[in-house]
């Protein structure tokens, strides 16, 4: 099997609130929208991928209708000081304060409408203890 494309999708309550809030705060754009889905596209890379999906809409099986738990999607970013800066103008929500890690990374979480943790990520060179967990073929911020 090829798998040929990778997305994570959200249940929602609220599809059109959630996308709001990836559009303006995490530049995404709308690439298809209606009622009760919307699929995202980052604006500079067509490969990264979001969908936002009415959690009780009836192409879900009824015993897994609901919305997101335990999730945490992981964002990448040139400048994770400058994007914290921007978070914390903007009054969102965060969850874990903008720090460094032994494991290689420079970070912070926050939290979208839906409860979702959002990790906006720096990868940073790990400690060495860290460093030989890594395996050679790893590509660097795994």
């Amino acid at each position: 099997m090829k798998i040929t494309s990778f997305y994570p999708v959200l249940m929602v309550q609220d599809v059109a609130a959630t996308a709001a809030f990836y559009v303006r705060h995490l530049s995404f754009r709308s690439m298809f929208e209606a009622d009760w889905y919307v699929h995202l596209q980052i604006r500079d890379d067509p490969a990264v991928n979001l969908a936002i999906l009415k959690g009780d809409h009836e192409t879900i099986p009824e015993s897994a209708r609901g919305r997101a738990a335990g999730v945490l999607l992981n964002f990448e970013v040139e400048d994770v000081d400058a994007f914290h800066a921007q978070a914390v103008a903007e009054g969102l929500t965060i969850r874990l304060p903008l720090r460094d890690e032994a494991f290689g990374q420079r970070h912070f979480i926050l939290q979208d409408p839906n409860g979702v943790l959002i990790d906006i990520i720096k990868p940073i060179p790990p400690s060495a203890a860290f460093a030989a967990q890594y395996s050679a073929e790893a590509p660097p911020g795994v």
